[in-house]
């Protein structure tokens, strides 16, 4: 008997490293200088440039960056800073680990960003601080977090893991706020394995978290032990061990590069994907309307499931779907109705918008290397799913 052919398994996300990646990491590797040095500098360079900003500093990842922000403008104990509870738990635990307390804020029922319209609400003589997070590289409402910090002295860090592309009313993201963090992981945009960048126009608050991502001293290795003489170094904090090192910076000089050619071939994907899915009741595009005077990063492809349309739910619905071959992702379980935040007093029917996402959401595969063919297969494999729970 024949054995049955194995269906070849679409991954959800698949990273783009060529040859100019290759000869980058392997120049560092014969430089002589691996950890933090002049390739680290020289990417910071190109992405602040990128950004449109005056200091960027290369960091270990998106999180260590959202942790620097917040210890450099002086939050900690007994302080509040108010977010989003759909996001990546790093968010939250960022500023839990200052000893501040995050508090959630329901978001658009559209974009799934916070929904600024909330947050007055939301403040109270505690809190430092907003932490808008741009989902799936759509852009917060920045001109309004903007008014609302300024009226209430409050700082603003955005959480740009998804949104390295993205412009809001002209602006570069990155450039608007007290402190952006982005992320280089393997999923994203771009990507340097691990890794971030914590960018800023305060020269002040740059020197500061600068400082504060090596230990909390003076002088990094590279200038220690350089060929201008030996310098001493002083311990100014007490530091954290956050720096992004020279390999990780060899691959994301060439990978920022590519990053609109990348941009390009993502945004062909969402028309694909927008132009099947429209039309269907039983789906919910997200961040699907992108106004003329913003850009969307396309980091990801959310779409909600109409599960009370059908009859399943969205677990069983994505099993589904994987089982013909296709990797998907939740983005995200809402945090507030997971344990520890339960914990602290959160519970389901706070945030309904939110919720009514978490429930429902799946993101579909979205990567510059995807084919047609694969996009097309994306297609064909949701909308035969759908009419098989259709009630």
């Amino acid at each position: 008997m024949m054995e049955k052919k194995k269906k070849k398994f679409l991954l959800f996300n698949r990273y783009w490293l060529g040859k100019e990646e290759e000869r980058e990491v392997i120049d560092t590797l014969r430089s002589g200088w691996i950890t933090k040095g002049p390739k680290t500098k020289k990417f910071e360079e190109l992405f602040a440039n990128y950004c449109k900003v005056k200091y960027a500093i290369g960091v270990n990842s998106c999180t260590a960056g959202l942790h620097l922000a917040l210890i450099s403008l002086g939050i900690g104990k007994d302080d509040e800073v108010i977010t989003t509870p759909i996001t990546f738990p790093a968010t939250a635990n960022t500023i839990i680990h200052t000893g501040a307390t995050p508090v959630f804020v329901d978001v658009e029922p559209d974009t799934l960003n916070i929904a600024t319209d909330k947050i007055e609400e939301a403040i109270t003589e505690k809190t430092k601080a907003i932490m808008p997070v741009h989902f799936a590289g759509q852009p917060c409402k920045m001109n309004e977090i903007a008014k609302i910090a300024r009226k209430y002295k409050l700082a603003v860090i955005e959480d740009a893991a998804h949104a390295i592309e993205s412009v809001y009313k002209g602006k570069k993201i990155g450039s608007i706020s007290d402190f952006t963090s982005f992320s280089f992981y393997a999923t994203k945009n771009i990507t340097t394995g691990e890794g971030g960048m914590l960018v800023t126009n305060n020269k002040n608050l740059a020197e500061k978290a600068r400082i504060l991502s090596l230990h909390g001293i003076s002088k990094d290795a590279w200038k220690r032990y350089g060929n201008k003489g030996y310098a001493h170094w002083e311990t100014f904090y007490p530091g954290y061990k956050y720096n992004m090192f020279d390999i990780q910076a060899a691959l994301g000089i060439p990978q920022l590069k590519k990053i609109e050619k990348f941009w390009k071939r993502r945004k062909e994907i969402v028309k694909m994907y927008n132009d099947a899915f429209q039309n269907i009741e039983e789906i919910l595009i997200i961040g699907k309307e992108i106004k003329n005077d913003c850009k969307s990063a396309y980091h990801l492809y959310p779409i909600i499931i109409r599960t009370e349309k059908l009859k399943t739910n969205r677990d069983i619905f994505m099993n589904t779907i994987q089982k013909e071959g296709i990797g998907l992702g939740v983005h995200f379980r809402a945090l507030h109705l997971q344990e520890y935040f339960k914990q602290q007093g959160y519970h389901r029917g706070m945030f309904l918008n939110a919720e009514y996402a978490s429930d429902r959401l799946i993101s579909l595969p979205l990567y510059p290397r995807m084919k047609d063919s694969e996009v097309k297969k994306v297609i064909r494999v949701v909308k035969k799913t759908l009419n098989s729970f259709k009630k």
